[in-house]
């Protein structure tokens, strides 16, 4: 049995899932999608990853600033969805929202919850050096990643995991969550089970002042800052490269042995004492340059033996 769904997403993270619901022959009539932003050189307004998805299939596409307002419920009530699959959609939704579609709201959040609940779970989850993540099917209500809980899945992060490589894997498995969930509800066995009310953690969005690297910090600790901000927005320090200090992005690194006063390089391998132990640049970017890899980097520079914290 097909469904009748209004897809709610914005970024990349939501493309597979969006596209895996059109694979299985549901009828998505709405996408619902942040609104585009001017970008690039001549600044024209450019659309989300989701609504240029949508364009594609010739799928009505709505972008309103709020979810908030009379007309806002009458027109999402007008699409007469059997379900809304909701995706890193970026907006609240209200319970007039919640309560339209005749089988409610669907979200695929990742984490496995009530762990990491809010804006930045993926970021979070590897910041934390946390072992394992996943995702799951939610039924959503009014509490912020409160609801019940459907389908899950769950997935190692690995030592030297990227934000941006778990982002990757959780997209494509949670595609086929979604999927397997919306079989299932087709076929009414879609069955939910409350969350756990304790270790729930909040995954607070990440603020910018977060993204300076604390070289005093013991290595793992710096290690998965640099790897739970990659690739956005980047944990970065401050170098001299012969030309006075400048904002330096470690992309990728890894625990390394040796020891120093916190900051200092220890090997001419881009290699950085911690508070314990030590850290290693593996790929790092320049302002205004492409990341690249550190040894390829020290082709043509050389560092001053201190990092500035």
């Amino acid at each position: 049995m097909t469904l009748k769904i209004v897809f709610m997403g914005t970024p990349d993270f939501s493309v597979p899932v969006l596209a895996e619901i059109l694979g299985q022959g549901h009828e998505v009539v709405a996408v619902y999608a942040r609104a585009p932003k001017p970008a690039g050189r001549g600044m024209a307004l450019r659309p989300t990853p989701v609504h240029a998805l949508a364009e594609r299939f010739s799928i009505p596409v709505f972008t309103p600033k709020t979810l908030r307002t009379p007309e806002a419920a009458a027109t999402f009530h007008g699409h007469g969805a059997d379900v809304a699959v909701v995706v890193a959609y970026g907006l609240i939704l209200p319970k007039e929202i919640l309560d339209a579609p005749a089988q409610g709201c669907l979200n695929l959040h990742a984490s496995l919850l009530p762990r990491w609940r809010g804006a930045a779970p993926i970021q979070r989850a590897v910041m934390a050096g946390d072992a394992e993540t996943g995702v799951m099917v939610m039924q959503m209500e009014e509490g912020l990643d409160t609801g019940p809980i459907g389908m899950a899945e769950r997935v190692d992060i690995w030592p030297d995991m990227t934000a941006g490589d778990l982002h990757d894997r959780l997209s494509r498995i949670g595609a086929d969550l979604m999927a397997r969930a919306l079989a299932a509800l087709s076929r009414g066995s879609l069955t939910f089970t409350p969350q756990s009310e304790e270790g729930v953690v909040y995954a607070h969005k990440i603020d910018k002042a977060e993204a300076r690297i604390d070289w005093s910090r013991p290595a793992r600790e710096v290690h998965d800052h640099i790897r739970g901000l990659s690739p956005f927005p980047g944990a970065w320090f401050e170098a001299d490269f012969g030309h006075g200090p400048e904002r330096v992005k470690a992309v990728r690194s890894r625990v390394a042995e040796g020891a120093g006063a916190p900051g200092a390089l220890i090997d001419d391998q881009l290699t950085v004492a911690c508070g314990a132990g030590a850290v290693r640049i593996v790929e790092l970017q320049r302002a205004g340059k492409a990341a690249m890899r550190a040894a390829d980097f020290l082709r043509g520079s050389k560092p001053a033996t201190t990092l500035f914290a």
